[in-house]
C-alpha cells in the first residue's frame, strides 16, 4: 500500500496512491486508520483522489474511521472521490456519515 499521511494544524491527511481499495488492501488501511484517528485531531482527511475502485472491505475500512471519530465529533472527509465511487456511498446508505471536498486545499481553507 501507497500512502502519505501530512499533518496540518490539528487535521490529519491521508493520502492513498493505490487505484484499489480491495481486500488485499483494507486490512492494512483499517491498521493506519486506528492509528490516525486520535480524539486531538480536528479532522481526519482521505484524499482517494487516485482511487477507481473500492470494494465491499474497502467500505468497512471507511465505516471503521467514521466509528472510531463518531464518538468524539471528529468528522472523516472524503476528498478527490470519483463519480464511481460516489454512487457506490450512495448505494451502499453510507454516503451521510462523511464530508465531502473537491481538493485537500479545499478542507485546509476550510478549517482555518
Amino acid at each position: 500500500m501507497k500512502f502519505t499521511v501530512e499533518h496540518i494544524d490539528n487535521l490529519v491527511i491521508f493520502t492513498l496512491k493505490d487505484k484499489k481499495i480491495n481486500s488485499e488492501l483494507s486490512s492494512d488501511l483499517k491498521t493506519q486508520f486506528l492509528i490516525l484517528s486520535q480524539p486531538d485531531i480536528s479532522a481526519l482527511v482521505l484524499d482517494l483522489s487516485a482511487v477507481e475502485f473500492i470494494d465491499s472491505s474497502g467500505l468497512g475500512a471507511l465505516l471503521l474511521s467514521h466509528r472510531q471519530l463518531k464518538e468524539y465529533g471528529i468528522p472523516v472527509i472524503l476528498v478527490g472521490l470519483q463519480e464511481m465511487i460516489i454512487k457506490l456511498l450512495k448505494i451502499s446508505y453510507i454516503d451521510h456519515l462523511f464530508k465531502y471536498y473537491d481538493t485537500v486545499e479545499e478542507v485546509i481553507n476550510n478549517f482555518k
